[in-house]
């Protein structure tokens, strides 16, 4: 079924490249940030009400979506022993919270063979090395990993597909943010191909999976 494809976090890095790629595919793509500008729509999915105000969006132009890209996420790095509730509230919404309910706010749009795409880290899969300074982090990218095998459970049967990508390093911004100084070998041209052909045709080989996808941890 055609519909569109909705890439949160598209302002910069792996967001704005998936978002190329996808075009360069032909695909209508709804590109997303915080801040509404030319090109992208605004959405803060820590916010109920940007998400209402995204879903009316969709309804008043009666769009149907395709793909799904949850890339948008937040990043504290700071020891363990100084972490606040605060820090871990923010990680769980940007990273786990926020996206899920988007997902549920779109469900109504979703076509038939709809693919959601979660964008996890190598932090948040299992048995991957983990770093000091990232446990609020990597802890609310599992949370978001175990959340996509919950949804294929619990939505597979509407034909739609849920799957997680576990990124390792790609050199952009956040990364510095985790990493000071550290030089990704992978590029945000070369992730977001990857992560727009598997968002067109991933869904025809997995469901339910999470996936690891680095040449580099970190």
């Amino acid at each position: 079924m055609s519909g569109v494809y909705i890439v949160t976090g598209a302002s910069r890095g792996i967001g704005a490249a998936t978002v190329a790629a996808l075009r360069g595919l032909g695909k209508e793509v709804i590109a997303t940030s915080r801040t509404a500008s030319e090109g992208l729509w605004a959405l803060d999915v820590n916010s109920d009400q940007s998400i209402a105000d995204f879903a009316a969006k969709l309804k008043e132009q009666n769009l149907r979506v395709a793909g799904l890209i949850n890339n948008a996420g937040a990043l504290v790095n700071r020891p363990f022993n100084m972490l606040t509730r605060e820090d871990f509230a923010t990680m769980a919404s940007a990273n786990w919270i926020g996206p899920a309910l988007f997902i549920q706010a779109l469900a109504d749009f979703f076509t038939g063979d709809a693919h959601i795409v979660n964008i996890s880290s190598m932090g948040g899969f299992q048995g991957a090395s983990k770093y000091p300074g990232l446990a609020a982090y990597a802890s609310s990218k599992m949370a978001l990993a175990g959340l996509t095998e919950c949804l294929q459970a619990e939505w597979g049967e509407h034909g739609w597909s849920f799957n997680a990508l576990c990124l390792g390093a790609v050199q952009t911004e956040m990364l510095e943010e985790a990493f000071p100084g550290y030089a990704a070998p992978t590029t945000p041209e070369t992730m977001g191909n990857y992560v727009a052909r598997f968002a067109v045709e991933g869904h025809f080989a997995h469901a339910g999976c999470v996936l690891p996808v680095t040449k580099s941890n970190p």
